[in-house]
């Protein structure tokens, strides 16, 4: 590292200082599958922080500040997933636009008797982060996470849930998260309704644009 490469001028964050949170992330991570309390990680998240997935199309997770994140995201929708691990096997940064996409395997725990492995929800699955320094309140020049987005298989997910029921090693405590699902449990919106936007804010914003969009006239013929 050359001197220098550790100091942002412009406020940013450089690639060492994402790379210390990254770590620090995970080792989190790993604390919350050890205590299966997932909640302990939500200081890693900015006040302000947004962090949703698709369920379907008309289904979707959003939770809008630390509290809901807490409560909701990481609270709700884990309880019951005792011995589930989400080991991540590739991480790809972006230092100039704070970005981190994390992609995991999502495993049970649980023996498969057919395979002598864990079952496993197959398919690709990941975070997308947004991290930010914060710039005021108790968390000021702290880097947290100003947003999150998921994406998974949900066809595979479905399919190994009851692949687990089937074999008759499921835990009451999973067949109890498996009944959160709907627009009544907190946090689960039609799209129409969601609090904040299903790509995150500042991409739905077009701050980051790579493409522009094809000329309207030219798609229609």
């Amino acid at each position: 590292m050359h001197r220098g490469d550790d100091v942002s001028d412009d406020g940013g964050l450089t690639r060492a200082e994402i790379e210390e949170f990254w770590d620090s992330w995970l080792a989190i991570n790993r604390e919350a599958e050890r205590t299966g309390d997932w909640r302990v990680m939500a200081e890693w998240y900015a006040e302000d922080a947004t962090y949703g997935w698709m369920y379907s199309p008309d289904e979707h997770f959003m939770a809008v500040g630390r509290d809901q994140i807490r409560d909701w995201a990481i609270g709700i929708e884990m309880d019951g997933l005792d011995g589930w691990h989400y080991d991540y096997q590739v991480t790809v940064i972006d230092e100039k636009k704070s970005m981190i996409v994390g992609f995991w395997k999502q495993k049970s725990g649980i023996t498969n008797d057919a395979t002598g492995g864990e079952f496993e929800i197959l398919g690709i699955g990941g975070s997308w982060f947004g991290v930010e320094r914060q710039a005021g309140g108790a968390d000021a020049g702290q880097i947290k996470i100003a947003w999150q987005r998921d994406w998974f298989d949900m066809p595979s997910t479905v399919h190994t849930f009851m692949e687990i029921i089937n074999s008759g090693k499921a835990p009451e405590t999973l067949l109890k998260r498996m009944k959160v699902a709907g627009h009544g449990v907190p946090g689960h919106y039609h799209y129409a309704e969601m609090p904040s936007t299903l790509w995150p804010p500042p991409v739905e914003r077009g701050d980051f644009i790579t493409q522009a969009p094809k000329d309207a006239g030219e798609a229609a013929r």
